[in-house]
């Protein structure tokens, strides 16, 4: 008698870009960063049915691939490749976190994969072999693979946790207009970036900080010429009480960070010009 395994759900989490200083590029044409990376509470849903025969990828966003393209697709097969155990997999992607948004859904997605399959099968490869094969997926999956606040280096592959945040809730305003990484890196103009200076006295080894202090992102000019928009979110963000706003990634999307819940809900609501699904609040995971 065939037994039915029951179906798997996990939530996947967004994070933010509390700073991201782009500095340098190399030859082959990937750009070397500096950036301090948290979770918030702003989740995916990820099913996952073993019942099914090879890797099917099913998602409830119109504009997500559900072929081999799809990054929890590709985690899911090097995951087979790595660990030699190939199965049939179905997963099905709610989609909360906002597409091509700079919050990082589809790597948070494929970290998901890596770590519901590994614990599918006892744990068959330790951590830092999923990291590794996270960032054969794309330069973000490492961190979420942890989930912990992080500083990451070079292309991702140097990842060093930071426990020095204060938690804060988070306004985030995405403007509803997608816009291609590629591009912006693309267009970056390494001698106008100006991260350096502002984050040169942060605390790297820890201790006490106002993350508000050094908020900054070498691409957020790049993507503002495109969408002018961000620069008028970050002024009502902070108009509206928020103790520092910033565009996460390569953006579009927005962030305000507040201390108090009441200012944050008292702001969300007063953004009355974006509708339901181009604002959210949450908290940093910390």
């Amino acid at each position: 008698m065939r037994t039915t395994l029951p179906t798997i759900r996990e939530l996947s989490p967004a994070k933010i870009n509390l700073f991201l200083q782009v500095t340098g590029k190399r030859q082959n044409g990937y750009h070397d960063l500096c950036t301090l990376m948290c979770g918030i509470t702003l989740f995916d849903i990820l099913y996952f049915d073993f019942q099914a025969s090879g890797i099917d990828i099913q998602c409830t966003h119109p504009d997500v691939p559900e072929n081999d393209t799809n990054l929890a697709w590709k985690a899911a097969r090097l995951f087979g490749e790595a660990s030699g155990h190939m199965t049939g997999v179905r997963i099905r992607i709610e989609k909360k976190i906002p597409v091509g948004a700079g919050l990082g859904g589809g790597s948070s997605n494929a970290a998901t994969v890596l770590k519901v399959l590994n614990r599918h099968f006892q744990q068959v490869l330790p951590d830092e072999k999923l990291r590794e094969i996270g960032l054969a997926v794309g330069a973000d999956v490492p961190f979420f693979i942890s989930g912990r606040p992080a500083v990451a280096k070079g292309i991702g592959e140097e990842l060093i946790e930071y426990h020095s945040l204060r938690k804060f809730h988070v306004l985030l305003v995405n403007p509803g207009i997608h816009v291609s990484t590629a591009e912006v890196y693309k267009n970056l103009n390494l001698g106008l970036t100006k991260c350096e200076k502002i984050i040169t006295k942060f605390p790297f080894s820890g201790g006490s900080v106002d993350i508000c202090n050094f908020l900054c992102n070498d691409l957020e000019t790049v993507t503002a010429k495109i969408i002018p928009d961000i620069e008028r979110i970050k002024a009502l963000l902070m108009k509206l009480g928020a103790g520092g706003a910033l565009m996460s990634g390569s953006g579009p999307t927005v962030f305000g960070l507040f201390s108090d819940i009441n200012h944050a809900k008292f702001a969300y609501r007063e953004l009355k010009q974006f509708r339901e699904g181009h604002k959210f609040l949450a908290e940093m995971i910390v």
